[in-house]
């Protein structure tokens, strides 16, 4: 039979609880302020918008810098929510990579200010001990360098190259990101074609260097045939 907590302990947890959902809370509010203000939203903004002064925020989080790191948490959870099942299906790369390319698309277009609070960074105070944008920018080059890795190993070439090639195709997804949520000249849906093409084509290159030639819209089981 399981034993009840009792005495300090009890109170100790049960105050734990009540501290992270207030922290969540205040996170959730900070999203607010920043969709609704901007990027550079200080701490009166994301108290007004929580309901509570700002000394009750500085209760909850350390300083601004602590506060910022639970907010790019927050936001590296909606990122891989979004991104997450489009990195793990299956199918033809052609559609993979423009699965992948439209996920992150979608999540700063729907979050531009979260987007852009997260990679300035300014609302920080002191200099903070994690790169919130670096880890994100790492935990999805892992990932595509997984894929990349499977498909260079299924045409029997040296996947080496996949772990830089992952870094080098997030780096440029992520300055095409900046430059369209900018300018805004395209659609979403033709951005997130475009970059495909340019991936796949990349990819299709080194294929053919390998003398593979493979179709993009067939699925990798699909039997590959020699350049001529």
């Amino acid at each position: 039979m399981a034993r009840t907590v009792k005495g300090p302990d009890a109170r100790r947890e049960r105050w734990k609880g009540h501290r992270e959902q207030r922290r969540a809370e205040f996170v959730e509010a900070t999203i607010a302020a920043v969709a609704k203000k901007g990027p550079d939203v200080g701490m009166d903004d994301v108290a007004a918008e929580a309901g509570v002064s700002k000394p009750v925020l500085y209760r909850h989080f350390t300083d601004k810098s602590d506060l910022y790191l639970a907010v790019g948490q927050k936001a590296t959870e909606l990122l891989m929510d979004r991104m997450g099942p489009a990195l793990a299906a299956d199918g033809p790369i052609r559609d993979r990579i423009e699965r992948i390319v439209d996920a992150y698309l979608s999540v700063i277009e729907d979050n531009p200010n979260l987007y852009r609070f997260v990679v300035k960074g300014s609302f920080v105070d002191r200099p903070v001990e994690k790169d919130v944008v670096q880890e994100d920018k790492d935990l999805i080059a892992t990932t595509l360098a997984r894929i990349l890795g499977e498909y260079m190993r299924a045409f029997e070439m040296d996947s080496g190259g996949a772990e830089p090639w992952a870094h080098a195709l997030v780096g440029m997804v992520q300055n095409a990101g900046d430059w369209w949520l900018d300018r805004q000249t395209m659609s979403r849906a033709n951005l997130s074609s475009y970059l495909a093409t340019i991936i796949w084509h990349a990819i299709d290159g080194l294929l053919r260097s390998a003398g593979v030639q493979a179709d993009p819209a067939m699925p990798l089981t699909t039997p590959l045939r020699l350049v001529d």
